[in-house]
C-alpha cells in the first residue's frame, strides 16, 4: 500500500474515539505462522489464547493485549484481520463473504467511501490477508471463528474460493 494512503488511514484509525474502536473486544485469529512472527516481535506467549481457536487475549479492560498507549503496539506485524480493518468475513462452503463494518462503529468507513481508490486498495489488501488466514487455519478453528457474530456490517462482496471450507 502506498505510504501516503497508509498514513491517511493511520490518522483516521488513531483518531477513533469510539471506546478504542476495533481494539476493544478484539480477539483476532492467529495462524501458527503469525504466532511465530508475533513471538519473534516481542509478544509474550501468555498474551495468546489457545482455546477454541488461537487468538490474542483481552486485557481486563476489554482491549486487545497489544493495545497500548492508545494504539497497536505491534502495528507492523499485526494479525491479518487487524490489517483488514473495517472489512470482515464469513465462509460458507466455497464462498468467501466480505463485509464492511458500519460507519457507526468504524470512522474509517466514511473515509473509505469518500475515497474510492483507497477503498479499492484496502479491499484488495484485506481480501488477500483474509484468504491467507483462512487457508492457513485448521478447519476446526475456522469453524469456531465463523460462529462469531459480527453485527453492524454490510455484505460488500462474495468471492469464490478454490476449495470448500465446509
Amino acid at each position: 500500500m502506498e505510504s501516503s494512503i497508509f498514513e491517511a488511514l493511520s490518522r483516521v484509525c488513531s483518531s477513533c474515539q469510539l471506546n478504542g474502536g476495533c481494539c476493544s473486544g478484539a480477539m483476532p485469529p492467529l495462524t501458527d505462522e503469525r504466532i511465530e512472527i508475533l513471538l519473534s516481535g516481542g509478544v509474550e506467549r501468555e498474551e495468546i489464547e489457545f482455546e477454541r481457536y488461537k487468538h490474542l487475549k483481552l486485557k481486563p479492560d476489554g482491549f486487545c493485549v497489544l493495545f497500548k498507549d492508545g494504539k497497536c503496539s505491534v502495528h507492523s506485524i499485526k494479525p491479518e484481520t487487524c490489517v483488514a480493518g473495517p472489512f470482515t468475513f464469513d465462509v460458507k462452503g466455497k464462498v468467501l463473504e466480505i463485509f464492511l463494518k458500519k460507519e457507526s462503529i468504524c470512522p474509517m468507513v466514511g473515509f473509505l467511501k469518500e475515497n474510492r481508490s483507497v477503498y479499492d486498495e484496502l479491499f484488495d489488501v484485506s481480501v488477500t490477508k483474509i484468504i491467507e488466514l483462512i487457508e492457513r487455519l485448521p478447519s476446526d478453528e475456522l469453524a469456531e471463528i465463523v460462529k462469531i457474530e459480527e453485527p453492524e456490517t454490510e455484505l460488500v462482496a462474495e468471492i469464490m474460493l478454490k476449495r470448500c471450507y465446509c
